[in-house]
């Protein structure tokens, strides 16, 4: 196996030649958004997608921002109270959220419990925004 290029995001895993397989509960976690957003998991790229588990703790969530890379949010624990180009949802457990790119957008957990997320962003980016 060779060495990986560097990720893209700083203290992502990228994934190298003749890795196909990443245990999210070894991968180092990072933060989400360190300017903007309390969200924080592993988080793996590679050549042309970034992949995150994230976990935001209840009642806190990401400031406002917006990235160049399209996004898509998968709910698996709580509910994710967002707003996306100015329209308010809430995403139950189940859910699926898609954020264009370049798209003025916040979320949070709500006060009632964490809020766990799978993520996908292509990778034109890293999985960091730009604080609106």
């Amino acid at each position: 196996m060779t060495d990986a290029p560097a990720a893209r995001t700083p203290g992502a895993k990228r994934a190298g030649p003749g890795e196909y397989l990443f245990d999210f509960g070894t991968v180092a976690k990072i933060m989400g958004g360190p300017a903007y957003s309390t969200a924080h998991g592993p988080c793996v790229e590679g050549d042309r997608m970034i992949v995150g588990l994230m976990r935001m703790k209840a009642g806190t969530g990401a400031e406002p921002h917006s990235h160049p890379n399209e996004q898509w949010i998968y709910i698996l624990e709580g509910t994710f109270h967002a707003t996306i180009a100015g329209h308010e949802i809430d995403a139950p457990p189940g859910s699926c959220v898609y954020i264009p790119a370049n798209t003025i957008h916040s979320g949070k957990a709500t006060p009632a419990a964490d809020v766990v997320f799978f993520t996908v962003k292509d990778a034109s980016h890293s999985l960091h925004g730009i604080k609106a």
